[in-house]
Protein backbone atom coordinates (compact mmCIF):
# COMPACT_ATOMS: atom_id res chain seq x y z
CA UNK A 1 0.00 0.00 0.00
CA UNK A 2 1.31 3.43 -0.59
CA UNK A 3 2.01 5.65 1.81
CA UNK A 4 0.09 8.60 1.60
CA UNK A 5 2.29 12.53 -0.36
CA UNK A 6 3.68 13.85 3.12
CA UNK A 7 2.09 18.09 3.08
CA UNK A 8 4.95 20.39 2.72
CA UNK A 9 3.80 23.58 4.41
CA UNK A 10 7.01 25.57 2.20
CA UNK A 11 5.34 24.13 -0.68
CA UNK A 12 2.04 24.91 0.13
CA UNK A 13 2.80 28.06 0.99
CA UNK A 14 3.84 29.05 -2.34
CA UNK A 15 1.15 27.35 -3.78
CA UNK A 16 -1.09 30.19 -1.75
CA UNK A 17 1.13 32.91 -2.85
CA UNK A 18 0.37 32.16 -6.12
CA UNK A 19 -3.48 31.88 -5.66
CA UNK A 20 -3.40 35.16 -4.06
CA UNK A 21 -1.04 36.93 -6.34
CA UNK A 22 -3.22 35.79 -9.65
CA UNK A 23 -6.63 36.38 -7.67
CA UNK A 24 -6.31 39.09 -5.07
CA UNK A 25 -6.93 38.63 -0.99
CA UNK A 26 -11.21 39.08 -1.63
CA UNK A 27 -10.87 36.79 -5.31
CA UNK A 28 -9.81 34.31 -3.38
CA UNK A 29 -12.09 31.77 -1.07
CA UNK A 30 -11.02 29.17 1.25
CA UNK A 31 -12.60 26.78 -0.71
CA UNK A 32 -9.87 28.13 -3.75
CA UNK A 33 -7.40 27.65 -1.24
CA UNK A 34 -7.88 24.43 -0.06
CA UNK A 35 -8.60 22.75 -3.46
CA UNK A 36 -5.08 24.88 -5.03
CA UNK A 37 -3.42 23.30 -1.39
CA UNK A 38 -5.23 19.65 -1.85
CA UNK A 39 -5.70 19.27 1.94
CA UNK A 40 -9.29 20.29 3.34
CA UNK A 41 -10.21 23.16 5.75
CA UNK A 42 -9.02 21.79 9.19
CA UNK A 43 -5.43 21.07 7.86
CA UNK A 44 -5.44 24.38 6.48
CA UNK A 45 -6.33 26.54 9.65
CA UNK A 46 -4.10 24.22 11.63
CA UNK A 47 -1.22 24.27 9.76
CA UNK A 48 -1.90 28.56 8.87
CA UNK A 49 -4.63 30.06 10.38
CA UNK A 50 -7.31 32.15 9.24
CA UNK A 51 -7.41 32.83 5.70
CA UNK A 52 -6.19 36.45 6.67
CA UNK A 53 -2.91 34.75 8.91
CA UNK A 54 -2.02 32.27 5.77
CA UNK A 55 -2.13 35.70 3.64
CA UNK A 56 0.18 37.80 5.51
CA UNK A 57 2.47 34.52 5.27
CA UNK A 58 2.31 34.66 1.87
CA UNK A 59 2.78 38.50 1.33
CA UNK A 60 5.84 38.21 3.99
CA UNK A 61 7.08 35.15 1.55
CA UNK A 62 6.35 36.91 -1.74
CA UNK A 63 8.02 40.54 -0.33
CA UNK A 64 11.27 39.08 0.95
CA UNK A 65 11.53 37.34 -2.41
CA UNK A 66 11.11 40.45 -4.50
CA UNK A 67 13.33 42.75 -2.18
CA UNK A 68 16.04 40.29 -2.66
CA UNK A 69 15.73 40.62 -5.90
CA UNK A 70 15.64 44.43 -6.31
CA UNK A 71 19.05 44.06 -4.09
CA UNK A 72 20.53 41.30 -6.07
CA UNK A 73 19.16 43.22 -9.67
CA UNK A 74 20.41 46.78 -8.56
CA UNK A 75 23.33 45.91 -6.57
CA UNK A 76 26.88 46.60 -8.14
CA UNK A 77 29.65 49.07 -8.82
CA UNK A 78 29.64 49.82 -12.80
CA UNK A 79 26.78 52.15 -14.11
CA UNK A 80 23.63 52.36 -12.30
CA UNK A 81 21.31 53.47 -14.76
CA UNK A 82 21.53 50.69 -17.01
CA UNK A 83 20.63 48.53 -13.93
CA UNK A 84 17.76 50.84 -13.37
CA UNK A 85 16.76 50.35 -17.17
CA UNK A 86 17.09 46.74 -16.67
CA UNK A 87 15.33 45.99 -13.49
CA UNK A 88 12.18 48.04 -14.91
CA UNK A 89 11.92 46.75 -18.11
CA UNK A 90 12.29 43.44 -16.12
CA UNK A 91 9.04 44.63 -14.41
CA UNK A 92 7.79 44.91 -18.44
CA UNK A 93 9.19 41.43 -19.78
CA UNK A 94 7.38 39.75 -16.71
CA UNK A 95 3.76 41.13 -17.43
CA UNK A 96 4.12 40.54 -20.78
CA UNK A 97 5.08 37.13 -20.53
CA UNK A 98 2.61 36.10 -18.00
CA UNK A 99 -0.57 34.62 -19.62
CA UNK A 100 -2.75 35.27 -16.64
CA UNK A 101 -1.97 39.01 -16.34
CA UNK A 102 -1.43 38.25 -12.75
CA UNK A 103 0.92 40.83 -11.74
CA UNK A 104 2.29 42.50 -8.43
CA UNK A 105 0.88 40.49 -5.07
CA UNK A 106 2.04 43.99 -3.13
CA UNK A 107 0.44 46.07 -5.40
CA UNK A 108 -2.83 44.22 -5.88
CA UNK A 109 -2.70 44.56 -1.87
CA UNK A 110 -2.42 48.08 -1.55
CA UNK A 111 -5.11 48.77 -3.91
CA UNK A 112 -7.28 46.13 -2.24
CA UNK A 113 -6.41 46.37 1.48
CA UNK A 114 -5.60 49.42 2.18
CA UNK A 115 -6.46 51.66 4.97
CA UNK A 116 -8.56 48.89 6.35
CA UNK A 117 -6.49 46.13 7.02
CA UNK A 118 -3.31 47.33 9.94
CA UNK A 119 -1.60 43.74 9.63
CA UNK A 120 -1.31 44.10 5.80
CA UNK A 121 -0.48 48.08 5.77
CA UNK A 122 2.52 47.25 7.94
CA UNK A 123 3.90 44.15 5.43
CA UNK A 124 2.99 46.28 2.22
CA UNK A 125 4.46 49.35 3.63
CA UNK A 126 7.56 47.18 4.85
CA UNK A 127 7.73 45.92 1.49
CA UNK A 128 7.36 49.59 -0.24
CA UNK A 129 10.18 50.60 1.65
CA UNK A 130 12.56 47.58 1.00
CA UNK A 131 12.19 48.28 -2.94
CA UNK A 132 13.02 52.60 -1.75
CA UNK A 133 15.61 51.64 -0.14
CA UNK A 134 17.39 49.29 -3.55
CA UNK A 135 16.64 52.06 -5.21
CA UNK A 136 18.16 55.04 -2.73
CA UNK A 137 20.85 52.71 -2.95
CA UNK A 138 21.63 52.75 -6.44
CA UNK A 139 21.03 56.22 -6.87
CA UNK A 140 23.61 57.43 -4.62
CA UNK A 141 26.13 55.13 -6.65
CA UNK A 142 24.49 57.06 -9.73
CA UNK A 143 24.90 60.28 -8.00
CA UNK A 144 28.76 59.23 -7.38
CA UNK A 145 29.00 57.91 -10.88
CA UNK A 146 27.99 61.30 -12.12
CA UNK A 147 25.00 60.03 -13.94
CA UNK A 148 22.75 62.28 -11.88
CA UNK A 149 23.22 66.07 -11.30
CA UNK A 150 25.67 66.54 -7.81
CA UNK A 151 22.54 67.92 -6.10
CA UNK A 152 20.10 65.23 -7.01
CA UNK A 153 17.81 64.49 -3.61
CA UNK A 154 18.37 60.82 -3.97
CA UNK A 155 15.73 60.20 -1.00
CA UNK A 156 12.79 62.10 -3.09
CA UNK A 157 14.13 60.03 -6.61
CA UNK A 158 14.23 56.90 -4.66
CA UNK A 159 10.34 57.59 -3.41
CA UNK A 160 9.03 58.66 -7.29
CA UNK A 161 10.50 55.46 -8.44
CA UNK A 162 8.62 53.27 -6.04
CA UNK A 163 5.50 55.58 -6.76
CA UNK A 164 6.08 55.08 -10.77
CA UNK A 165 6.78 51.16 -9.82
CA UNK A 166 3.40 50.77 -8.61
CA UNK A 167 1.91 52.55 -11.42
CA UNK A 168 3.61 50.47 -13.89
CA UNK A 169 2.56 47.59 -12.01
CA UNK A 170 -0.90 48.83 -12.43
CA UNK A 171 -0.88 49.48 -16.13
CA UNK A 172 0.63 46.27 -16.93
CA UNK A 173 -2.53 45.25 -17.20
CA UNK A 174 -4.10 47.82 -19.41
CA UNK A 175 -1.11 49.09 -22.13
CA UNK A 176 0.95 47.53 -24.27
CA UNK A 177 4.71 46.80 -24.61
CA UNK A 178 5.21 50.36 -26.58
CA UNK A 179 3.39 52.42 -24.27
CA UNK A 180 4.98 51.03 -20.56
CA UNK A 181 8.70 50.82 -22.60
CA UNK A 182 7.95 54.87 -23.32
CA UNK A 183 7.05 55.29 -19.42
CA UNK A 184 10.14 53.53 -18.96
CA UNK A 185 12.42 55.69 -20.76
CA UNK A 186 10.65 58.54 -19.72
CA UNK A 187 11.18 58.04 -15.44
CA UNK A 188 14.68 57.39 -16.54
CA UNK A 189 15.25 61.02 -18.26
CA UNK A 190 13.25 61.98 -14.51
CA UNK A 191 15.89 60.88 -12.17
CA UNK A 192 19.15 61.31 -14.73
CA UNK A 193 21.06 64.29 -14.82
CA UNK A 194 19.60 64.72 -18.60
CA UNK A 195 16.32 64.89 -16.72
Amino acid sequence: MARPKEFDPHAALGVAMETFRRQGYEGTSVQDLVAALGINRSSMYAAYGSKHDLYLKALERYSAAEAARARDDLAGTGPALPALRAFLLSYVEAALADPEGAGCMVTHGVLELLPGDPEAAARLRAALGSLEEAFFALLLRARTNGELAPGTDVRSAARFLVTFTQGLRVMEKAADRAYLTAAVEQALRAVSREG
